[in-house]
């Protein structure tokens, strides 16, 4: 069982969401071993660890040893890690370059796999064609892309009309213009979808903060379940931080711990979930 490529990634995955950075490493270093260089999830998973201790580099270095050695019909995750990486790095007129090649390489799979019955895995390359367009749709505005940003945001749509990460990130920019209240309809709509889309849960607080449209008891009950459904989510810890802070009748205490969580969370945030 020790030897078990399933048993190591699972203790890997365990130990990365307990922030064990070091001890995930090794079992996922253990588990690419025992399967020959061959897991596109090992080397992905193995980048995201290394992302956490902010090794970007060397995650980069995991990511193109995997590209060297897979099929082209296996890059299309790998790609996208790559340009997740470069966001990190704050490359991103290169990550956008990537998150291309990703889509390119997804959309000629999807193609090339017509003529065959793979539901499962078709419906797994749309969905991953859909997290790439919704990755651009947050890189675009950073470089004053608002055009090509909703672009992404349509061809999402056209893959799922009905994604609360496609509402949330509507949200986000409608957000970034300063408009509170176009956002704060999209998030609503997002967990009409899913009541426990974390982001749009954190994003709703937010926003009735911004506006002081509702009771600070509703944007804490908000907060209160975003940090149930998820503890690792540095924004969850932050904001409710926020709101202590505000309320003098919350002991600094609690505000301290919110912010010490948050801070130590963000320190070994990954570009992407362990799980």
């Amino acid at each position: 069982m020790r030897n078990c490529p399933d048993t190591q990634d699972a203790w890997a995955s365990e130990y990365a969401e307990q922030r064990k950075l070091s001890i995930a490493f090794d079992h996922e270093k253990k588990l690419i071993k025992l399967e020959g260089g061959s897991s596109v999830s090992g080397y992905i998973l193995l980048a995201r660890i290394l992302s956490a201790q902010q090794k970007f580099v060397d995650a980069e270095l995991v990511i193109d040893a995997a590209l060297d050695q897979s099929g082209k019909w296996d890059q299309d995750e790998l790609l996208r890690t790559k340009a997740k990486l470069r966001i990190a790095q704050g490359k991103l007129k290169n990550a956008v370059e990537t998150h291309t090649l990703a889509v390119l390489q997804v959309q000629n799979k999807s193609l090339g796999t017509a003529s065959n019955v793979v539901k499962n895995k078709g419906n797994r390359d749309r969905s991953l064609e859909m997290d790439i367009w919704l990755d651009l749709a947050n890189v675009y505005p950073a470089l004053s892309k608002w055009q090509d940003a909703e672009v992404c945001l349509v061809k999402s749509e056209a893959i799922n009309p009905y994604s609360a990460s496609r509402w949330h990130t509507k949200g986000l920019l409608f957000e970034a213009r300063g408009l509170h209240r176009e956002a704060l309809k999209s998030y609503r709509k997002g967990l009409d979808i899913e009541p426990n889309h974390v982001p749009s849960l954190i994003s709703t607080a937010c926003v009735l903060r911004q506006l002081g449209d509702q009771s600070s008891s509703i944007v804490r009950s908000l907060l209160t379940d975003a940090l149930r459904l998820d503890r690792t989510n540095p924004p969850a810890w932050y904001n409710p931080g926020l709101l202590y802070k505000a309320n003098l009748g919350t002991s600094a205490m609690e505000t301290v711990e919110c912010f010490e969580a948050a801070a130590f969370l963000e320190e070994s945030s990954s570009i992407e979930l362990f799980r």
